[in-house]
């Protein structure tokens, strides 16, 4: 019973969570800009104008697959939040991206299959790293069991550091943020509208901007976890690498996938490589 409030208390606080997030990152984006910029809450005056739009899709398919991403990080948050499994949690995330990838599939709209395909080399970019990322845990603790990081005696920061960076270099692909905002283009580029999510409107499109709120908890929860203990350490450190990642969307110019993969393979990979190389060396894990 107590698992069943913690999880319904997860499903309610998140979206909230990840709605003021991405209030903030407006703001301070237009801070950066030297413009007023919008309300703190103007997420949530957008997605419940979305909501009450017309219900119109393209075919149930688009529907389908927009509803199954969102389950599906849903799923993978609460696997992560409620101490679950680190692999299978990166595992959903995966199916999640993949039937995000199948809903810009589903229609005939060309900016839609390019922001598919995009999404799809993305995917190549960071899943590497996430399930390297995984097994780093396990070589470190022995489990893959979020619950047993807080019985660790000190901060997986500590041993794990280049894997916090290629973590750090995947987030904003994870945030589709610049250099990397390749397959959704939240600045509308020309080549591209509005890709993936070219043809969501109404209370679908609503739907796809809650679940990247969803999104965003999760991942930024990854970066706390290398420091749990305190919790309050964990927030800070997410809170930090979020304001980094803000400062290099506002620096940066949106790159080629192709430079994008050459990037996060070599240097995100060879960093874990490393990382876990130091591991083995070190008696699988034991400090």
């Amino acid at each position: 019973m107590k698992e069943i409030i913690l999880a319904l208390a997860i499903i309610i606080v998140a979206p909230i969570l990840g709605g003021i997030l991405h209030g903030v990152d407006r703001v301070i984006t237009a801070r950066m800009q030297g413009r007023v910029g919008p309300p703190l809450l103007q997420p949530f005056y957008d997605v419940f104008k979305l909501l009450g739009k017309e219900a119109v899709a393209v075919n149930q398919r688009q529907v389908f697959w927009g509803l199954a991403y969102l389950a599906l990080i849903i799923a993978s948050l609460l696997c992560f939040f409620l101490g679950g499994d680190l692999l299978i949690t990166v595992f959903i995330m995966a199916f999640a991206a993949i039937a995000f990838v199948l809903g810009g599939y589903s229609v005939k709209s060309p900016y839609s299959h390019i922001g598919s395909q995009r999404e799809l080399l993305q995917m190549l970019a960071y899943e590497p790293i996430l399930i390297l990322m995984a097994i780093a845990v396990y070589l470190k603790t022995g489990t893959f069991m979020i619950k047993d990081l807080f019985n660790q005696p000190q901060p997986l920061l500590f041993s794990m550091p280049l894997i916090f960076l290629a973590l750090t270099i995947i987030l904003t692909i994870k945030m589709r943020k610049s250099p990397f905002d390749l397959s959704t283009s939240h600045h509308g580029h020309q080549e591209l509208i509005k890709g993936i999510t070219t043809e969501y409107s109404g209370p679908y499109l609503a739907i796809i901007e809650i679940t990247h709120w969803y999104e965003q908890v999760l991942v930024l929860g990854l970066v706390a976890m290398f420091w749990v203990q305190p919790i309050w350490a964990g927030i800070a450190l997410a809170a930090i690498v979020f304001v980094i990642e803000l400062v290099i969307d506002n620096i940066s110019a949106r790159l080629t996938w192709d430079w994008m993969l050459k990037f996060t393979w070599g240097s995100g990979l060879i960093l874990c490589l490393v990382n876990l190389a130091y591991l083995f060396a070190r008696g699988m894990g034991g400090i």
